[in-house]
């Protein structure tokens, strides 16, 4: 029987794919490729459009002056978030953390290496105020999944949802010059939050394919998952998918109470500011995949989750223009 427990939101429809990412079109930090040198900025356009296809519906909703500025910032979450999937042993990926280490002082001395990704987020930096501490949460983070990809409690994934999604979603702020408002900046915070677990439930059947499960051991232990029978049988083993609804459910009230924090804010009224709005739209493809995983009866193995939603750019243009998320 299909569990009612979130509250209604409009519906929509299928999901993105999980964005995988493949050894093939992993970016190798030491050697770019002469033509992202000469155009860094169309590089990075190029990466987010293969490889992260919602960012790039949204990217064009942000003010023109700075889509090259919000396409840099996503194509280095977009390449940290790869690492741990395209190097062959720990050591190598904290070997490519300290090459952005470096790059992101580099930036800010004025000095970025000969990479593509780094000289676009240099020319961002001198269009907006970007703080280097959000930059380097984000790769101490990744860096730590090296060694930890999964977590024990929902407090520790959290915790690394706050300084991956999260604290991109404060870099986007701070791009659009907003990191002053308290109240967008602990929306995104819960924004942030539910589309970290949307991304993990998301990709899901491709951990459990590689023996990794994303949702945490005190979850799964909650419904008596047994890991290994996950990674044979998929959605078919015993209690997966009442640990898929229980972690959903963390997903859909942080989506909520972002929504909420909004409206209580008491301006505008009750909506997303339209300035804010472009950072706000990732909640969209959240709010999507949520709903139809609830249609599914909380089986995030159905391979209709993973199609692409062709009504997505419409989605997205709507609530830009609704100011809802």
């Amino acid at each position: 029987m299909l569990r009612q427990c979130f509250k209604p939101l409009p519906r929509y429809g299928s999901r993105l794919p999980g964005r995988v990412p493949s050894r093939a079109m992993a970016t190798e930090a030491a050697a770019p490729h002469e033509a992202g040198l000469a155009d860094p900025t169309a590089y990075c356009r190029d990466l987010v459009r293969k490889r992260d296809y919602e960012s790039y519906l949204i990217g064009s909703f942000y003010p023109r002056h700075i889509q090259g500025a919000f396409f840099a910032l996503r194509a280095f979450y977009v390449e940290l978030a790869s690492v741990q999937d395209t190097v062959s042993n720990a050591m190598i990926g904290k070997m490519r953390m300290q090459f952005w280490r470096d790059a992101i002082k580099g930036i800010a001395d004025g000095r970025p290496p000969r990479h593509p990704i780094a000289l676009a987020l240099h020319d961002a930096q001198q269009r907006a105020n970007l703080p280097s501490y959000h930059l380097r949460r984000i790769i101490d983070a990744r860096d730590a999944e090296l060694h930890a990809p999964t977590h024990l409690t929902l407090e520790s994934l959290t915790a690394h949802a706050e300084s991956t999604s999260s604290t991109f979603l404060y870099l986007l702020l701070s791009l659009l010059n907003l990191s002053s408002s308290s109240t967008l900046s602990h929306a995104a915070s819960h924004l942030g939050v539910a589309q970290g677990i949307h991304v993990l439930l998301r990709a899901l059947p491709y951990h459990a394919s590689k023996g990794r499960m994303v949702i945490p051991a005190e979850i799964t232990a909650r419904h008596g998952v047994r890991q290994e029978d996950v990674f044979r049988r998929g959605g078919d083993a015993d209690g997966i998918s009442d640990a898929v609804f229980e972690f959903a459910t963390v997903a859909n009230d942080n989506l909520l109470t972002a929504r909420e924090m909004v409206k209580q804010s008491g301006g505008d009224g009750g909506k997303v500011p339209q300035v804010a709005m472009p950072a706000f739209l990732y909640g969209i493809p959240t709010r999507d995949y949520l709903g139809r995983l609830e249609t599914v009866n909380f089986d995030a193995f159905q391979p209709s989750l993973q199609l692409r939603d062709w009504k997505l750019p419409w989605r997205i243009w709507r609530g830009y223009y609704k100011r809802d998320f």
